[in-house]
């Protein structure tokens, strides 16, 4: 899986849940009230890092984006 076929989401310990996607012009964040920022990667690592750390307490999830499955499906 490549990363602009995927989502990211973190979701913290008050249920807040942040998207990050790989946009053609760099990642974008979605906050929990949908405010939608664009990101650089070198932006994005310092914020999906500690979760995978275990220093936030918080869980990170990565789900195949739904079409790219539908696509992979139609071919199978």
């Amino acid at each position: 899986m490549k990363n602009n076929e995927c989502t990211i989401y973190i979701t913290t310990g008050r249920g807040y849940v942040q998207r990050y996607r790989r946009e053609k012009a760099g990642w974008t964040q979605t906050s929990p009230n949908g405010v939608v920022r664009k990101l650089t990667a070198e932006q994005l690592l310092p914020r999906i890092l500690p979760p995978f750390a275990g220093i936030l307490h918080a869980s990170v999830r990565v789900e195949p984006d739904r079409k790219k499955e539908d696509y992979l499906s139609n071919l199978l």
